[in-house]
C-alpha cells in the first residue's frame, strides 16, 4: 500500500508539472504582451519586459519561471494587486471559496443518499417518478441558470434573502447570504448522488444475500441501510469524492453572480485583466485540488472495501 500511495504521489508531481508546463505556454503565447494594454509609456513598457524577461524567446522564458518556482517565486499580481505575491493574493480568497464548496457538499450528500435509498426503495412509483424528474433537472440545467432563478425569485422579487453576499454583515444576515449560492451548487451533486445510488441499490436489492437478510427479520430499509448500502459505496465513491472539484469549479460562475469575493471571481478577474502570474497560480490551485481528489478516491477504495485490500496484499506477495 505504501508503495502505490508514493507511486501514485510520483505521478501527481509529473501530472501537475504537465499542466504548469501547459498553462505556462497557453498563457504566455497568447498576442500582445502582459504589459501592452496597461498604458504605460514606451520607455517604462521596455524596462518591464526586459526586467521580466519577455523579450526573450519563450524556452528562456520559461526556463527562468521554473528557476524561480524552484526557489518559491510565482512571482507577483500585476494587475489586480500590483507587486503582491500570487499566492497571498490567493490565500485571502481561498477560505471563502472552501466555505461555500464544503457546506454545498456537507448538504448535497446526505440529501442525495436519502433520496436515492427512497427511489430504489419505491422504485417505478409515484416517488420515483419525482425523484427521477427532479435529477434530470438538476443534473441539465447549469448552476449558474439556477443561482440566477434562485436569486431573481427569493432575493430580488420576494425581498426574502440578500441578493449578494456581503462579507461585512455580522451575524446571521452574514450567513444568510450564503443560503443561495450553496443551493445554486448543491442541486448538481446531490442529483448525481441519488441517480448512482438508486441505480447500484437497485441490483444489489435483488442479490441473494439481501433475501437472506429480510429472512433474518429485518426490513427492507433497514436490509438496504445495513447491508446493501456498503456494496454500492464502492462505484459511488468514483463520484463522491470527485465532487469537491466539480463544485469547486462550477463556482466560478455562481460566485461572480452573488459577488462572492472568492477563487472563482479572481480567477474570471484576472484573466480579463491579463494577470498572467496570478491566472498560473490559479489554475495550479484547481489543478492539485483535482489530482488530490482523484488519489483520495484510489486509496479510499481499501477502507470502504475489505476485498480491494486482501487484493492488493496477494498481488503484493
Amino acid at each position: 500500500m505504501i508503495k502505490y500511495t508514493l507511486q501514485r504521489l510520483v505521478a501527481l508531481v509529473l501530472t501537475l508539472f504537465v499542466i504548469l508546463t501547459i498553462a505556462f505556454l497557453v498563457i504566455r503565447l497568447m498576442p500582445g504582451s502582459i504589459y501592452e494594454n496597461r498604458e504605460l509609456p514606451p520607455k517604462l513598457l521596455a524596462t518591464l519586459e526586459d526586467k521580466y524577461h519577455l523579450n526573450e524567446p519563450i524556452i528562456v522564458q520559461y526556463k527562468i519561471f521554473i528557476q524561480n518556482i524552484m526557489r518559491g517565486d510565482w512571482g507577483t499580481s500585476i494587475a489586480l494587486r500590483v507587486n503582491v505575491p500570487v499566492w497571498e493574493v490567493l490565500y485571502s480568497r481561498i477560505p471563502i471559496t472552501l466555505q461555500l464548496n464544503l457546506i454545498a457538499l456537507i448538504i448535497a450528500l446526505p440529501l442525495g443518499i436519502l433520496a436515492g435509498i427512497l427511489a430504489a426503495l419505491f422504485q417505478n412509483g409515484k416517488v420515483d417518478h419525482l425523484l427521477s424528474f427532479m435529477v434530470v433537472i438538476f443534473i441539465s440545467v447549469p448552476s449558474f441558470i439556477f443561482a440566477t432563478l434562485l436569486q431573481y425569485v427569493f432575493a430580488f422579487r420576494l425581498g426574502w434573502l440578500p441578493i449578494i453576499y456581503n462579507a461585512s454583515n455580522l451575524g446571521g444576515s452574514k450567513y444568510a447570504s450564503i443560503i443561495l449560492p450553496v443551493i445554486a451548487l448543491m442541486l448538481a451533486p446531490m442529483a448525481r448522488v441519488t441517480r448512482y445510488l438508486r441505480g447500484e441499490l437497485i441490483e444489489t436489492l435483488s442479490s441473494d444475500f439481501m433475501l437472506l437478510a429480510r429472512t433474518k427479520g429485518l426490513s427492507r430499509f433497514q436490509a438496504t441501510v445495513r447491508h446493501a448500502m456498503r456494496n454500492s459505496f464502492v462505484p459511488l465513491a468514483n463520484i463522491i469524492i470527485p465532487m469537491f472539484t466539480d463544485i469547486l469549479t462550477g463556482s466560478l460562475v455562481v460566485e461572480n453572480i452573488f459577488a462572492v469575493a472568492g477563487v472563482g471571481g479572481l480567477l474570471i478577474n484576472s484573466l480579463n485583466a491579463s494577470d498572467h502570474p496570478l491566472t498560473i497560480a490559479i489554475l495550479i490551485f484547481y489543478s492539485a485540488i483535482s489530482l488530490l481528489t482523484i488519489l483520495v478516491v484510489d486509496l479510499s477504495y481499501g477502507l470502504i472495501d475489505p476485498r480491494v485490500r486482501m487484493g492488493g496484499a496477494k498481488s503484493e506477495q
